[in-house]
């Protein structure tokens, strides 16, 4: 395994794994906002409580929006800060897109002379039409969320020389997590939620998210090493540039 000294993008080596954890990452992404969204959950937890039972309500997109996270992290750690934002911005753009697109698409006429459009225009609308509120609620806490958990994990990767993988992962995903749910919720519901429930679903939902982090652990361990012996690199910001606003590997 290889250590790469800091960013000055001099290493013009491609990376075999690289564009595939992109586009998962933008694959989980999107379909996690575009999605998930559209359903909330109610799960029964007798087990918690045997006597009085309990439940949990909750966005399904919330299962699988974590994950764009670990792929966060494990980009981080492993090729560094700068690469790890350009898959932020390819996110960004792609979400722009497809919000974009969604807006077009529903806001055509549908044609009258398709009778099957009576059905699929209110579904449409009911799935993929969020208010302005939430849109720009999912695309700033996205932004401003991401950046925040790749910049604590690199530094925190620096200032503890490499050791304790786990420490950063968790502790980046619940400053990360944290901000971006502060963003979401209350750009997105405030005034129409009572605050209470904006609160419990707020804090619910951050630390489910902390908690998806916790338990892929293991996971996020095995893809790391995997990466590193595979693309032998093992990325230090030690001179990076953390502006968010670049593209270039500096």
């Amino acid at each position: 395994m290889s250590a790469t000294p800091a960013s000055h993008g001099t290493d013009a080596r491609r990376f075999r794994y690289y564009d595939l954890l992109m586009a998962g990452f933008v694959t989980v992404l999107l379909c996690a906002n575009l999605i998930g969204p559209a359903k909330v959950c109610q799960l029964e937890l007798p087990f918690v409580l045997p006597i009085i039972g309990a439940s949990i309500v909750f966005g399904a997109g919330n299962i699988f929006f974590p994950i764009s996270y670990i792929f966060g992290d494990v980009l981080t750690e492993v090729y560094g800060y700068a690469r790890a934002r350009k898959v932020i911005w390819a996110g960004f753009a792609a979400m722009i897109f497809a919000t974009t697109m969604a807006h077009t698409v529903l806001s055509l006429p549908p044609s009258p002379t398709e009778p099957f459009n009576e059905v699929l225009q209110p579904a449409l609308v009911t799935v993929f039409g969020n208010t302005w509120r939430v849109v720009v609620a999912s695309v700033v806490a996205f932004w401003i969320g991401d950046f925040v958990n790749a910049y604590v994990l690199a530094r925190m990767k620096v200032a503890m020389a490499g050791r304790h993988l786990w420490m950063r992962t968790i502790g980046s995903t619940i400053v990360g997590q944290g901000i971006d749910s502060l963003i979401f919720y209350p750009v997105a519901f405030y005034g129409i939620w009572d605050n209470a429930s904006l609160f419990a679903v707020l804090a619910f939902n951050w630390g489910f998210k902390v908690g998806v982090e916790v338990l892929m652990t293991p996971a996020t361990y095995a893809t790391v090493g995997f990466l590193k012996r595979r693309e032998q690199v093992d990325f230090y910001d030690t001179e990076t540039d953390f502006t968010p606003f670049a593209i270039d590997d500096r």
